[in-house]
């Protein structure tokens, strides 16, 4: 069964060990997705890797780490109608990929499709699966999941002409967090974002990783968020409530600092979101004050 409609995006740096398994999974699905790689100047051999393990894998060298930018590189040269992300530590479970271009064929509305994430090795769902099927934007009577307010990257399908019509990921945010501005922009074109419990991205989380710079970003791309898509006075209560909420610790103080020190520009390319979406982010917004969702703390 293979199916042309979708090519699935990985972005890395200094993971070749993961991201091969993560090749090796994708090459076994019965789609046959093309696949392209971003190798965000890795220095562990990674794109010779690749090149002798996967020679069908698209293979996009920047020569510098752009974050998930590299994904956007990406999606330039994509051809198919939809494209799916995953991490270098995450991979799409057989026939997700089908599901979710049935979903994006059916529905024409519907700009992202976002699956159920497993934790690997141990085969546990991922607390934030919860979140998600329990999602409180509202949703039209048509759409054939919970409606999101954002989605993650490692375990969605988007319309590539959507993708790139919203501008793709903002080049300043780099990474941690970076799919909510994305979401809020596909959601003032006029898409909407759902949530699919049948579909299956498995995520086996890497050591390689430095979790309190991706805190420290998280946090910061949260404040820019709010500063760049948020009225006046949501953004204001947002920023207070960050400011009281988020640890108190390095990490967090350097996030506020890089974002403030970022005014400059937030206040040029500040573009507040239509009234339809910006109520539905106080939906979600009212439901996080009392939740652990990973993208605002870490």
């Amino acid at each position: 069964m293979t199916d042309p409609r979708t090519t699935v995006v990985v972005i890395t740096h200094n993971r070749c060990p993961e991201l091969l398994r993560t090749l090796d999974r994708l090459a076994e699905l019965p789609e046959k997705p093309p696949v392209f790689v971003t190798d965000n100047a890795s220095t562990d051999g990674t794109a010779a890797a690749v090149a002798h393990h996967h020679p069908e894998v698209r293979l996009l060298r920047p020569g510098r780490n752009l974050g998930a930018v590299g994904r956007n590189l990406a999606v330039r040269q994509v051809r198919t109608p939809y494209v799916a992300f995953c991490d270098d530590d995450s991979w799409w479970a057989p026939g997700a990929l089908s599901g979710a271009a049935d979903l994006l064929d059916r529905y024409p509305a519907l700009g992202s499709v976002t699956a159920r994430i497993v934790v690997e090795p141990d085969g546990v769902e991922d607390p934030i699966n919860e979140e998600l099927r329990n999602s409180p934007v509202p949703r039209p009577g048509w759409l054939p999941g919970p409606a999101l307010g954002s989605f993650l990257a490692a375990a969605t399908v988007l319309r590539t002409d959507a993708f790139r019509a919203a501008g793709g990921f903002h080049p300043r945010l780099w990474l941690g967090g970076e799919e909510e501005l994305l979401a809020v922009d596909l959601a003032a074109d006029g898409w909407w974002l759902t949530y699919a419990e049948d579909l299956t991205v498995h995520h086996q989380p890497s050591e390689v990783r430095d979790s309190t710079l991706r805190r420290t970003h998280g946090i910061r791309n949260t404040l820019w968020f709010t500063w760049l898509r948020r009225p006046a006075g949501p953004a204001l209560r947002r920023t207070l409530h960050l400011a009281r909420t988020v640890p108190r610790d390095a990490a967090s103080l350097r996030a506020f600092a890089e974002a403030a020190a970022a005014l400059p520009w937030v206040l040029r390319e500040r573009r507040v979101v239509p009234a339809a979406v910006e109520s539905r982010l106080r939906a979600l917004e009212d439901a996080q004050r009392h939740s652990t969702a990973r993208r605002y703390t870490g």
